[in-house]
């Protein structure tokens, strides 16, 4: 595969670190300590759509791209990887629809907020059984398999339990930074050419 699966996930963390490196202009009080990454993308703030554009969207779809090169990698993997690159594709998908269904500032019991929170919950709760299946399946060697179950294992810790008092931003942050870090992770792997299998003892 090359660097087909590697570039865009390079794009995708790029995109998400200009977002927040750029996310104080026209609101000078947003604090990446205390607040939550999709707080600046709320409707009505300044440069809101341009946010959520390169925090959300574009990094989300860079990813759900990038599935589709994982899973033709894992094409003779068997049932149990498929599908759980399709469940980190999900991940990824879910990941952009907290950008195009942007927090209401008015109400947070609007539709429009249960709505992004239910595509936050959608992005961590299909990433876990997706680490988890493609850990047992993958079959890409036991540095692949730590790593997935590295991550499913602590996201949710930093992404749900973790974010409590005055250091909710950091620990998302934390959570967001290890979901990329995967998918770099994977995108490094599958790119690097498979050892020819040993030969018998004895055998021509």
């Amino acid at each position: 595969m090359n660097a087909i699966a590697h570039r865009p996930a390079w794009l995708a963390a790029a995109s998400f670190a200009i977002a927040l490196a750029l996310a104080n202009v026209g609101v000078p009080e947003y604090s990446h300590r205390i607040h939550p990454v999709a707080l600046r993308g709320t409707a009505g703030l300044p440069w809101a759509f341009a946010f959520n554009l390169l925090a959300f969207v574009l990094p989300g779809l860079l990813l759900a791209w990038v599935g589709l090169r994982l899973r033709a990698g894992l094409a003779g993997a068997g049932w149990l990887a498929r599908i759980g690159v399709v469940l980190a594709q999900l991940s990824a998908l879910a990941f952009a629809a907290q950008g195009l269904l942007p927090l209401d500032p008015s109400d947070a019991g609007s539709t429009a907020s249960r709505l992004h929170a239910l595509a936050w919950m959608l992005w961590w709760i299909a990433f876990v059984p997706g680490m988890l299946l493609l850990a047992i399946g993958a079959r890409r060697g036991m540095p692949f398999a730590l790593a997935c179950m590295a991550a499913g294992t602590l996201l949710p810790l930093l992404a749900v339990f973790a974010p409590i008092g005055p250091w909710v931003g950091l620990a998302q942050r934390i959570a967001f930074a290890l979901w990329f870090g995967w998918w770099l992770a994977a995108g490094a792997s599958l790119s690097a050419p498979r050892s020819p299998p040993a030969h018998r003892a004895g055998s021509r």
